[in-house]
């Protein structure tokens, strides 16, 4: 009997650690939602030409920069407030870069 229980015990243990990346990952569902609102505001300025070739290599590396800082600050598992912060802003940067591209003078035409 005691053997069944460890192996429920070693069960349950590998199942906590292996949800806590995903955990992380759900813990910032606005910044999820943010980038999912940013690459549709690229996509448009693609679109309606107000975004060169050049400007837009510019914005998908911004937001694949925005990435990479909420996979580091999720990646022991919990994203405290100040990496919350870090996150807003990095995002606030990269909306004010996208709203300056897509209001410049330059046009793809």
């Amino acid at each position: 009997m005691r053997g069944f229980y460890r192996i429920v015990t070693l069960c349950a243990i590998g199942t906590a650690v292996l949800a806590a990346p995903a955990l992380a990952a759900d813990s910032t569902p606005r910044v999820d939602t943010r980038q999912e609102n940013q690459k549709d505001r690229i996509q448009q300025g693609v679109g309606s030409g107000e975004l060169t070739r050049h400007e837009t290599k510019n914005l998908i590396e911004g937001q694949r920069h925005v990435n990479r800082v909420e996979k580091r600050v999720g990646a022991d598992g919990t994203v405290t407030g100040k990496e919350k912060l870090r996150l807003e802003k990095a995002q606030d940067r990269q909306s004010r870069r996208i709203y300056g591209l897509k209001h410049n003078a330059r046009d793809r035409n």
